[in-house]
């Protein structure tokens, strides 16, 4: 299985390089060359399988330059009872008849990041040997919140590796902030950036364009990767979960094996649903996929439209993880659909140099008849979380309850009971003033410590608080670093001590 550009179809490299590389120096994104399938007979055998033995199979079809020592080695150690808090690793709680949620916050920063996270500085440690590369691997991250303290949990003192992360000044959760600017670890650091996600990612893409600051990079022996979803090894490991799901639903006798079923995924940068998009090209039988977007609502108008457009009001709201105007995976999206490098490269030059593109008319067929695309803002988010906890004693963060909100407008539109999947992609704990004030919308939560936030939706709901959270409170804030998004590179040099 090779890998190649989604704006160069004629250079192929191996995984191992696509991972470590994380971006191509076209700045396009790696795709494997073609689709790996799995058959509905192996889909059934994945439902008496657990979790790790699930990832396994799947990971191994992509990953064929990896031997399956490396492959035991890298899933054994990523998804382990002291990383996460549940052997299910990615649980499904069933409900109702047609609605599923897919637990993806068991891992030790309590956010849907972790499940791709945990493996890929396995991933890159096994890549970096098998390229024999000696030069020291920097991880830089843009965040909107989740990503970042995940990716620095993940790399923290990972041998011949070294992280930094951005996070938007005030486009972030308390929690999330406290997670990050706590961080432990000797190769770590965390800065934020005067301005929005958008910034903060547009800069770390600078950085890795940069043709001189990574000459210079080079003479120190560093070279730059990443561990947002544009990096490949991150991708692939969000596959996993939605067979494992299927596998679930079919298991708990909800589906017959081979039943189609509906993929709703809260959406910012496209990554999560983009995995579930794969999942069904390579043989999951997946009807329709609902991409739920907050205020922020770029890809739900694009789905409607074929128009993307990031010519808009920026909002800041109570789901920030999806406070996103450049859907940087949606690349992959597009050359899955066109193959084709020129169109795409064509679409993605006009959004930076013009911040809108139109699609041809077969590929917004393609995407209409794939997708359905809706947003809520946050009213509709407290107003959700409050309903289904009322009616069913099941607490959503807010992202989730955007996904939940959304599939409830997808059913009234089109009627449609097909049993369906929705992605809960954060404790509500990471958000519990925004859950607090949805719980007792008379109540004001302004000004109250975060630990007390925290312990109040502990007494209010009964729902236990994760481990990793609760020890938060005795952390000490280690990185104080804040930068304009033009000097995010000067920034990354006084990390590194490079002159």
């Amino acid at each position: 299985m090779l890998y190649q550009s989604t704006r160069n179809s004629v250079d192929k490299i191996t995984s191992a390089n696509a991972i470590v590389k994380g971006i191509s120096n076209d700045g396009g994104l790696f795709v494997p060359e073609k689709m790996p399938q799995v058959s509905l007979e192996e889909i059934k055998q994945l439902s008496d399988m657990s979790y790790r033995e699930r990832a396994k199979k799947i990971i191994g079809l992509f990953l064929t330059d990896f031997t399956a020592e490396d492959i035991d080695y890298c899933v054994d150690n990523a998804y382990t009872a002291k990383k996460f808090e549940t052997d299910d690793i990615a649980p499904v709680h069933f409900l109702n008849d047609t609605t599923n949620i897919l637990e993806l916050w068991h891992g030790p920063t309590c956010a849907f990041k972790d499940m791709a996270l945990q493996i890929l500085p396995y991933f890159m440690t096994t890549s970096i040997k098998k390229c024999n590369i000696d030069k020291k691997v920097v991880i830089l991250v843009a965040t909107s919140g989740d990503t970042g303290k995940a990716a620095l949990e993940g790399f923290a003192d990972v041998e011949g590796t070294g992280i930094i992360v951005f996070f938007p000044e005030d486009g972030v959760s308390n929690i999330q902030k406290l997670q990050m600017l706590t961080q432990e670890g000797e190769n770590v650091g965390v800065a934020s950036v005067f301005g929005n996600f958008d910034d903060a990612q547009t800069g770390v893409k600078k950085i890795f364009g940069d043709k001189e600051y990574n000459k210079i990079l080079e003479e120190n022996n560093i070279m730059l990767s990443s561990a947002n979803s544009i990096n490949w090894g991150r991708l692939l490991p969000q596959i996993v979960y939605y067979f494992s799901a299927y596998a679930d639903m079919v298991k708990a006798g909800k589906i017959s094996n081979g039943d189609k079923i509906n993929v709703c995924v809260p959406t910012g940068n496209f990554g999560n649903i983009l995995a579930g998009y794969y999942a069904k090209n390579m043989g999951l039988p997946v009807h329709k996929f609902i991409c739920a977007s907050n205020c922020n609502n770029v890809l739900t108008d694009f789905i409607n439209t074929g128009v993307y457009n990031k010519n808009r009001q920026f909002n800041t709201t109570i789901s920030p993880s999806m406070d996103i105007l450049i859907s940087s995976n949606l690349e992959r999206l597009l050359y899955d659909v066109t193959k084709d490098e020129t169109a795409v490269e064509g679409w993605m030059k006009k959004l930076f140099t013009q911040g809108e593109y139109e699609v041809d008319n077969a590929t917004k067929e393609v995407i209409k008849n794939n997708f359905f695309g809706g947003y809520c803002d946050d009213a509709s988010t407290k107003e959700t979380i409050g309903k289904v906890w009322n009616e069913n004693k099941y607490l959503m963060d807010t992202h989730t309850a955007v996904a939940y909100n959304v599939y409830m407008q997808y059913v009234e539109k089109t009627g449609d009971k097909t049993p369906t999947v929705i992605a809960s992609t954060a404790s509500p704990y990471k958000f519990n003033e925004a859950v607090l004030s949805a719980l007792s919308p008379e109540t004001s939560f302004d000004g109250i410590d975060v630990f007390e936030l925290v312990d109040m939706l502990n007494v209010k709901t009964g729902l236990k608080v994760p481990a990793s959270l609760a020890e938060l409170k005795e952390k000490k804030v280690r990185f104080d670093y804040k930068c304009e998004k033009e000097d995010m590179s000067k920034l990354v040099s006084q990390i590194l001590k490079i002159k």
